[in-house]
């Protein structure tokens, strides 16, 4: 099973989400049934440079084994999150369709898939270590893409995601339906033009596009 979490922080603890990113690596690596987990920042999604950064909502994605997810739901790592913020929003995802890799794995392949045919909510996430050399003209390339996602009929929600302030960069994004995402991915033009230029310019050094079926939703995004 695919989990993830977003937390809202007071500005008072934002030092405290801070330290959390380096120490509760620890606890995710001793826990039991975890097979894959990225701890997250999160910005506006709109440029992808560090003036996005939001630095009062933190993530956490974690692929666990189904038997233990209310271990996780109770474990000491997420009830300091929740004692600590102001709101929590959380999702159980089930893959639809996977393309590339994450950290160099492929992390999502041995879960069992949703229909590809799924008519209910759809969790999209893009995910890409950027290559040095090309920071500069990916954030030039990256508004109009932004600005349509952010218009696109259907989308529920959006912010940018990150593993570091610069080069790993991506989107969570909550849709009503799977056709709303392929409507954006393959119709959007800002959205083609970018793909174009991707293969133009070669600017990933990793990515990857995944598309998730909703099975739970708590909170709001």
């Amino acid at each position: 099973m695919i989990k993830v979490f977003f937390w809202r922080v007071p500005k008072r603890y934002i030092p405290w989400a801070f330290s959390r990113m380096a120490l509760d690596r620890i606890a995710l690596w001793r826990m039991e049934g975890v097979s894959f987990w990225k701890l997250l920042g999160t910005g506006k999604g709109e440029t992808f440079t560090p003036r996005d950064g939001d630095a009062t909502r933190w993530g956490l994605l974690v692929v666990i084994d189904d038997n233990k997810t209310d271990s996780l739901n109770q474990s000491k790592l997420i009830n300091r999150w929740r004692q600590k913020s102001s709101s929590e929003f959380s999702v159980e995802l089930q893959p639809i369709s996977i393309t590339g890799k994450w950290s160099g794995a492929t992390p999502f392949s041995n879960l069992s898939k949703a229909d590809s045919k799924w008519e209910g909510p759809v969790v999209a996430i893009t995910r890409a270590r950027i290559k040095w050399r090309k920071n500069f003209l990916f954030w030039r390339s990256v508004p109009p893409v932004t600005n349509s996602l952010h218009n696109s009929p259907g989308l529920k929600a959006a912010i940018g995601i990150g593993e570091a302030p610069i080069g790993l960069q991506g989107t969570f994004s909550l849709w009503e339906s799977g056709e709303a995402v392929r409507n954006f991915a393959y119709r959007g033009e800002a959205h083609k033009a970018v793909i174009a230029a991707t293969h133009r310019e070669k600017w990933y050094a990793e990515e990857l596009f995944g598309r998730f079926a909703v099975t739970k939703a708590e909170g709001n995004l």
